[in-house]
């Protein structure tokens, strides 16, 4: 058996757990959920009150910390990097734990400790990940584009830099598999910026990075910004829409294979070269991945040139795609209702709380390019009207909405993922028993788990 499976690793966090849930498990059926990665976890503890004056200290929660090192301990034995667990009252008093393996079909959930999207079709992304870049025919290089200005520009800044060699250059496309642009070329003939080569010399990189205006990345760190780059959970990355305008700069893409990344911009957001501009944008053009977005890019400069000669401020990032008609979000906040939605270009409805009663999807039935639906519990009149949307590749309903398609097998064989919607104090095992019943229609494997008895 599984160290992670034996109910010795757990004590101590067991402990812990009905000490500060006394009160939420004293009667039969209260339960406690959480969840233990290698990084993180959920254990609501009784918070250490320091003395006056004096700071919280690590051994103030050292009872908590050795009783997570011992399951993450047992993690890494056993070659995993998450679990999910729960502590329930049985209806005799003894505590039972639920030690849960979400397995390789189940993303480990955000709002919930156990179940995020559950994944029907092994491999499948949302849309948007499997967009690639339009083609411009008229796209060119920006007129400030300049290779030698930019090199000669850099060489006076860097005088002392050790350049990179054509060898090394061909090298990095042989890699990436695409031409490097000129300028991209011209910039690291004069700097390859490697750290060893700077001896720990800290100055030296500021240096570099004053004359570039940004934390460029060596010759060998240079990659491609594509849509695989850029993860998400299907949860969220559903609800995202490719959008780019007529006079867009650059395309509203996850990533593109033209995206080559070369530097940071100091917080973590991504600057790259840009060889797919979108139709108002110019090849080899400076943008801005945000870190913080799953999709889209600013543009900083028109050229590298630019940017390292003229340096620009700030950036422009084209509009924003989560609005109607792409995405549509029917709440009390936004549209009033599925008619307001119904356009041909929908391709995300996301149902809310509103006033007023459950709306029906009538009105959305046969949109050509509808592939998500989320509605969050007691929002559709009839949820058998989802029959109706023959594209949906992602479904988000709550149990009771699953439990009346499931009954009348009318659950969308389309789906590449589902997620179900749990609003408020849920019992989680249920959910769980719900998420291993979808599962079972695409022949996933299910949810492992194992309940050890913890006595009294």
């Amino acid at each position: 058996m599984s160290s992670i499976r034996d109910l010795a690793t757990w004590e101590p966090l067991l402990r812990l757990v009905r000490d500060a849930h006394a009160e939420q498990l004293a009667a039969p059926g209260g339960c406690f959920t959480g969840q233990i990665t290698l990084g993180s976890w959920t254990l609501s503890a009784p918070q250490p009150h320091p003395m006056p004056g004096r700071a919280l200290q690590v051994a103030d929660m050292q009872d908590q910390f050795t009783a997570v090192e011992r399951v993450q301990d047992a993690l890494r034995a056993d070659g995993a990097s998450s679990v999910s667990y729960l502590v329930e009252t049985a209806p005799d008093g003894r505590s039972l734990l639920h030690v849960v393996d979400l397995g390789p079909a189940v993303e480990r959930g955000v709002v919930s400790p156990f179940v995020g999207a559950l994944l029907l079709v092994e491999g499948a992304v949302p849309e948007p990940w499997r967009r690639l870049p339009e083609e411009m025919p008229g796209a060119t290089p920006a007129p400030s584009a300049d290779p030698e200005l930019l090199e000669r520009t850099l060489r006076e800044r860097l005088p002392d830099a050790i350049g990179a060699t054509e060898e090394e250059i061909a090298a990095a496309e042989a890699r990436l598999g695409v031409a490097l642009p000129d300028e991209l070329k011209a910039l690291y003939r004069v700097t390859r910026a490697r750290w060893e080569e700077w001896g720990g010399d800290h100055a030296a990189e500021e240096r570099v990075s004053n004359a570039v205006d940004c934390e460029l990345f060596s010759l060998d760190e240079l990659y491609i910004a594509d849509a695989a780059s850029r993860p998400c959970p299907w949860q969220f990355a559903a609800d995202d829409a490719v959008v780019t305008a007529p006079d867009a700069a650059v395309q509203g893409l996850v990533g593109s294979p033209g995206w080559i990344v070369f530097g940071d911009n100091g917080g973590g957001d991504r600057l790259a070269v840009d060889l797919t501009p979108g139709p108002g944008g110019h090849t080899g053009q400076v943008i801005v991945i945000d870190h913080e977005r799953t999709i889209g890019a600013g543009l900083r400069a028109d050229s590298l040139t630019d940017m390292v000669v003229n340096r620009p401020d700030g950036r422009r990032q084209d509009r924003d795609a989560d609005s109607p008609p792409v995405v549509a979000r029917v709440n009390i906040n936004y549209l009033d209702s599925v008619e307001a939605a119904a356009r041909p270009e929908l391709e995300v409805l996301c149902i809310g709380w509103r006033k007023g009663q459950p709306v029906s999807l009538a009105p959305v039935a046969g949109l050509p390019r509808l592939r998500t639906l989320t509605a969050v519990p007691g929002t559709l009149a009839d949820p058998l009207e989802i029959a109706g949307l023959k594209g949906l590749e992602y479904l988000s309903l709550g149990p009771e909405e699953w439990r009346v398609l499931l009954d009348a097998g009318a659950v969308p064989r389309s789906l590449s993922a589902a997620g179900i919607e749990v609003q408020g104090e849920q019992r989680p095992l249920p959910t769980l028993d719900l998420a291993d019943e979808l599962l079972a229609l695409w022949d996933r494997p299910l949810i492992g788990r194992t309940v050890l008895d913890a006595g009294r």
